[in-house]
């Protein structure tokens, strides 16, 4: 990951909460001039606004280059609520989210940011709520279903009794939830279950029509299947983020640069 100086560092608010449909809180923070053009940034799996987007340099970045920054904790994660219940995790439930959020705001459209769940979220709400997204770049976006190869019975017996998790996929799925503070595992199984219900894959028959930037990490195992996915989006570009991997890409240097250029 990048250094940043720590006299550079952005403070992190404390949230504002909007209420999703169910009733869930949903975290929010807001950082630059309420007037300026708007960044909604939606972090990823087992992450958080603080972990994906304060702490690697990108609300800064953007700040500075004259952007508001809109930055939500998914629910599930960082200061919203955390069911544990996996039908509270449906695609819909998620890109409804962002609408409430949006509408609380006061904000018809937005340039979108989004990295891994937060970009798979992010493609569903330009196809569901055109209207709402005008340009958009999705890092580290799978072709495939999310979360699908996590061994669900294992993280929960690791859960439960503190059984050692055998599956080396799932290791690195738990080792990633453990890393970042106030998460909840028992939520992100669910949410992982969850995502496997209904229409959680991109559908690249029905892709968006927005300008959208798709950028992976050159070290990512599923950097293939991102490029094919971008292929499939007419006004679609894509981009590698050299010598990262799925959890170090939204660090780097190199990918704020190029985000920063196609939002412009």
């Amino acid at each position: 990951m990048d250094a940043i100086a720590p006299t550079l560092r952005t403070e992190m608010p404390a949230p504002s909460y909007i209420m999703s449909a169910e009733g869930y809180q949903i975290a929010t923070y807001s950082w630059g001039d309420p007037d300026a053009e708007p960044v909604l940034c939606v972090h990823g799996f087992a992450s958080s606004c603080r972990d994906n987007w304060v702490e690697t340099g990108w609300v800064r970045a953007l700040t500075a280059a004259g952007y508001r920054v809109i930055g939500v904790d998914q629910r599930g994660h960082g200061a919203s609520d955390k069911p544990y219940d996996p039908l509270a995790y449906s695609m819909g439930a998620f890109v409804s989210d962002l609408i409430a959020v949006l509408d609380t705001y006061l904000v018809d459209d937005v340039r979108y940011l989004g990295y891994s769940l937060g970009a798979r979220v992010g493609w569903q709400l330009a196809v569901d709520a055109p209207e709402h997204v005008g340009r958009a770049v999705l890092g580290g976006i799978p072709d495939g279903r999310p979360l699908g190869r996590l061994r669900i019975e294992q993280a929960r017996a690791y859960v439960d009794s503190g059984t050692p998790v055998a599956d080396p996929v799932t290791q690195n799925y738990v080792r990633l939830a453990e890393r970042v503070r106030d998460n909840d595992l028992r939520a992100l199984i669910g949410l992982a279950e969850g995502m496997r219900f209904g229409d959680a894959d991109p559908d690249p028959e029905h892709p968006p029509m927005q300008p959208v930037l798709f950028a992976t990490g050159s070290e990512d195992a599923i950097l293939e299947r991102s490029r094919r996915l971008a292929a499939t989006v007419p006004n679609g570009r894509f981009v590698e983020i050299p010598g990262r991997h799925h959890f170090n890409a939204p660090g780097s240097r190199a990918f704020r640069e190029q985000a920063l250029d196609f939002l412009r």
